[in-house]
């Protein structure tokens, strides 16, 4: 073969190497979608070296010869940038079905086979002849009718590819302005050339531009792989994501900031009327500083995140995924974000339950100790007694010593009967509590005349300062069990001449505050620290009285249950004052 060597000639065999070179380079470096592109540059190579030797050729035949050869990359490069584009925009699963694998690949081998063939039947080229008319020696060709069924398929496919990547730069953010610029102005300009070309429009002659245009839209995606960073988002196209990511998603630049999302991620974030593109992860998910250094140091792995939007708290399982499927370009984080409230608050009403239940059977088996032995206790003497005086074992003088103590003993074990039954009904299930308005100051002087015998008996005086008419909001019968214990410890724990003092006042926060003070031996520090908790106290009062044991820790329930509260405040010695809050509105 004879060469003669033009510029037009040199400059294409020189651009064809370097797009060999660059595409072996980037092959062996990308991922799916650059790889992609390298088999177009290896085609846009062959075609570019073949014609450039073409146009060095002096021959017919040799310049026919050339023709075939460059017909594997014509052929193939519309082919490759299809696909280019189908990876570019996450839809290779396209292809992948046999049907359409088969028709993308029949146009293209036709017309290797064709052009290969082309002297048998002229249905390619209808005639090639050599013009010498020009600068140099130059094909002169007449398309035959598989040429132009040929040139439409190639205006497809190059179509198809423009307008998959038009539709996704449509709806990507304003961030990606300048990739969209560069991949858009690339994928017209051999479109442009071609249809030039075929529609006779040839400023240099015979000279086909098609493939110099291809040269320069290779080049161009090139700058934008390296200039614009144009494949950041090629290896998990926003389809691909959305489909692997059922949960919310943010994609994360080298500098850590968002340069894609979902829409499922706006219900776990606030960023305050900004825009979410663009925000550094920081923005996003404030105070998660175990996360943040997940993030820096490239420590793929879940973390869990608690957030708090709108005034509810999110348990957020975070999976940190680093991928690399471009190495030209730099690494890039997908987090995923699986929302796991419900099953966290599962989780902790289920150990509330379960401590629940552990601190009722505690309370069950205190309750079956108090009826096996302070309930039981007293009944059998009172008994036993009966039995004595039934047989005549004992006179009445003897009866009568002990009848006080007999006496104490039947109060105590109806208070405590009381409390058990009280209690107990409370935790059936189903038990609701039945809150109305009622007069707080007849409820205070009707327990004041229910104690009134037994504080009479120690010369304890009961006082209340209660005004008329005040109202509260709260179940009637377990108000009434609260101040009764309350009223009734009091004087238990009283000595002689001691005053006992109602009060009642209204608070600013819609609550009702009621005091019983009593300056009577006041509470230990060790036993105040048990006061309200499930532990058993019961402690002898001034004149040898008995406890139950559960009067309190009944109404702290009680009274929790209606949306109050219950405290103390205590000196020993001096005496104590139980503070109850009753609501006054429903």
């Amino acid at each position: 073969m004879e060469f003669t060597y033009n510029a037009y000639a040199i400059f294409l065999l020189i651009c064809g190497a370097v797009l060999l070179i660059l595409a072996i380079y980037i092959f062996n470096r990308g991922g799916n979608a650059v790889k992609w592109f390298s088999y177009m540059m290896v085609s846009n190579a062959i075609w570019s070296i073949a014609y450039g030797l073409e146009l060095a050729s002096t021959s017919l035949w040799q310049i026919k010869f050339l023709i075939n050869i460059e017909y594997i990359g014509i052929a193939s490069l519309p082919l490759n940038w299809f696909l280019f584009c189908l990876h570019f925009c996450g839809k290779e699963c396209w292809y992948k079905k046999p049907l359409n694998l088969i028709l993308l690949l029949i146009m293209p081998i036709a017309a290797i086979v064709l052009v290969w063939t082309n002297d048998l039947h002229h249905l390619y080229y209808a005639n090639i002849q050599l013009a010498t008319e020009g600068p140099f020696p130059m094909a002169n060709i007449t398309f035959g009718l598989f040429y132009k069924i040929f040139t439409i398929y190639f205006y497809l496919l190059l179509a198809c590819g423009c307008y998959l990547i038009f539709v996704k730069f449509r709806i990507s953010d304003p961030i990606y302005k300048k990739q969209n610029y560069s991949i858009i102005i690339a994928a017209l300009l051999p479109w442009l050339a071609n249809i030039a070309h075929v529609l006779g429009v040839r400023p240099l002659g015979y000279l086909d531009i098609t493939p110099f245009a291809f040269i320069f839209t290779s080049f161009l995606i090139l700058i934008g792989i390296y200039r614009f960073k144009l494949f950041d988002i090629i290896p998990i196209a926003r389809e691909k994501v959305l489909e692997l990511m059922r949960d919310g998603f943010l994609l994360l630049d080298q500098q850590n900031r968002v340069i894609d999302y979902n829409e499922s991620i706006k219900k776990y974030i606030n960023t305050n009327g900004k825009k979410l593109i663009g925000l550094p992860i920081e923005e996003v998910f404030p105070n998660q500083p175990e996360f943040f250094k997940r993030i820096k140091d490239h420590e793929q792995g879940k973390i869990e995140l608690n957030l708090t939007i709108n005034d509810e708290k999110l348990y957020l399982e975070t999976e940190i995924l680093f991928l690399n499927d471009n190495k030209l370009n730099n690494d890039f984080a997908i987090i995923k974000l699986q929302d796991l409230t419900s099953i966290k608050n599962d989780t902790i009403r289920t150990k509330e339950q379960a401590k629940e239940l552990e601190k009722l059977n505690q309370l069950k088996d205190r309750i079956f100790s108090i009826i096996a032995h302070d309930l039981r206790g007293p009944l059998v003497n009172l008994s036993e007694v009966l039995k004595m005086i039934d047989n005549d074992q004992i006179t009445n003088e003897e009866f009568k010593s002990i009848s006080p103590t007999l006496s104490k003993d039947i109060i105590y074990t109806t208070d405590l009967l009381e409390n058990i039954l009280h209690w107990s009904r409370s935790q059936l299930k189903g038990f609701g509590i039945k809150q109305e308005f009622f007069n707080l100051r007849n409820l205070i002087i009707n327990e004041i005349n229910y104690h009134l015998p037994g504080a009479t008996l120690k010369k304890i005086k009961i006082i209340h300062d209660v005004f008329p008419g005040e109202m509260v909001y709260a179940d009637v019968l377990m108000v009434q069990i609260v101040m009764r214990n309350i009223i009734n410890n009091a004087i238990k724990f009283c000595y002689e001449d001691c005053e006992i003092l109602i009060t009642a006042a209204y608070q600013k926060n819609g609550m009702m505050l009621v005091c019983i003070r009593d300056n009577g031996i006041g509470i230990s520090k060790n036993i105040l620290d048990k006061l309200f908790k499930d532990e058993n106290i019961t402690t002898r009062g001034t004149s040898n009285e008995k406890g139950t044991g559960l009067g309190l820790m009944v109404c702290k329930d009680f009274m929790n249950r209606n949306g109050g509260n219950i405290t103390v405040e205590t000196e020993e010695g001096k005496g104590s004052k139980f503070c109850i809050t009753i609501p006054t509105t429903k």
